[in-house]
This record gives C-alpha cells, structure tokens and sequence, in this order.
C-alpha cells in the first residue's frame, strides 16, 4: 500500500498536507467509508512491526529551537497560510518542542482561537508552561502526549502541525488514527520533515 494511501486511511475528511513537498492531497482522496478505512488504517497498523527507523525524540537544550533565521527558513507564515492558521482556528503542534510553532500560531488565531503544544517531554510541556506564564499567552494549552497518542480534546482542530517530528514516530499511522478523532471536518495535517529516516534534524 503507497505511503499516502496509507496515511490518508488514517485520516477521515481531513486534508493532508506534506510540506516538504508542498504536496496537498484533498480529503476526497481518501477511503469513501469510515468503517474501511479504520479497517485499512488497523490493518496498515499491525504490519507496521518491526517499527521503521527512526531517530530518538529530542531531549537537549530547547533554545536550539529558537534561531533567530529560522522564522525566515522554514517559511513559517507562509506554512501557516496552507494550513490555514487564521483568526479563531483551532490548531496543535505536536511535538512542539520549544513551542517555536505554537508561539506564532498562537498569535495568529487571536483571542477567539486555541493552539494545543503536545509534546511527549515533560521538560517541553514545562519549558511551552514558562513561556506561556512569561509571556502572557493566554490561548496556547499544553498536553503532555504519548508516543502514538497526541491526546488532544475530541472534534476540536482545525488544523495540525508535526514540524520535524516525524522522523522520531515509529508507527506514524497509529499517532494519526487516533489523531483522527481530534480532527473536524475538513480540517488540515501538515508535516515538515526531510526523508523520515531517522536522521537527526534542528
């Protein structure tokens, strides 16, 4: 089964987006019914075993993240125009890291929107907390995650953001099955990685 095909079953009525490509694949690509697609997805799953390479979740200094060109390099306004990131959206990080991203998605939703930073490291979600209290941002929420399960609130984004945080998922389409039931209609998953091979990335 192709990689996008494989992907896509994971993700009902959603729009794909993998940004190192600029590739976006409508939703109406995907498995017309829910039922086969949690049946493929399921299926994708289990012949996951053994789990693909990758590289061990960053655990170092998080200001490494916060590069005063790195605005600039990853394009991140424009990133944030094909998801979607506007006033009143509903938007996660996952693996925020630093909350480079939710920091500026946070801006850009305004007071009416909400921006999730999950993060499977402790010392991220209380690295995003000190900032959050610092700079009084008032809609950026924490979540700490697992390493399949982003565990954000049910039918509530928008739009979502893995920002070089995929080539350290060892089952990708497990994190994005239950990603799906977080996901309204329609809404967007971008992805910003190289090849996901399990090299190491800032």
């Amino acid at each position: 089964m192709p990689l996008t095909f494989t992907l896509m079953s994971a993700l009902r009525k959603t729009n794909f987006v993998f940004l190192a490509t600029l590739l976006v694949i409508p939703s109406q690509w995907a498995c017309g019914s829910p039922r086969a697609a949690q049946a493929q997805s399921q299926q994708a799953a289990q012949q996951e075993a053994p789990p693909r390479k990758t590289s061990r979740p960053y655990t170092g200094d998080l200001s490494i993240f916060e590069a005063a060109d790195r605005d600039d390099k990853l394009q991140v306004q424009r990133v944030m125009d094909i998801l979607g990131v506007v006033p009143g959206a509903h938007v996660a990080d996952i693996g925020a890291g630093s909350g480079w991203f939710a920091v500026r998605a946070a801006k850009r939703v305004g007071a009416d929107g909400v921006v999730y930073a999950a993060d499977i490291n402790p010392e991220a979600v209380a690295y995003i907390n000190r900032r959050v209290e610092q700079e009084k941002i008032n809609n950026l929420r924490t979540v700490l995650a697992s390493a399949d399960d982003p565990k954000l609130p049910a039918d509530s984004l928008d739009c979502v953001l893995l920002l070089k945080t995929y080539h350290e998922v060892a089952h990708p389409v497990l994190l994005l099955e239950n990603l799906r039931k977080s996901l309204r209609v329609n809404a967007r998953v971008g992805v910003i990685d190289r090849n996901g091979n399990g090299e190491i990335m800032v």
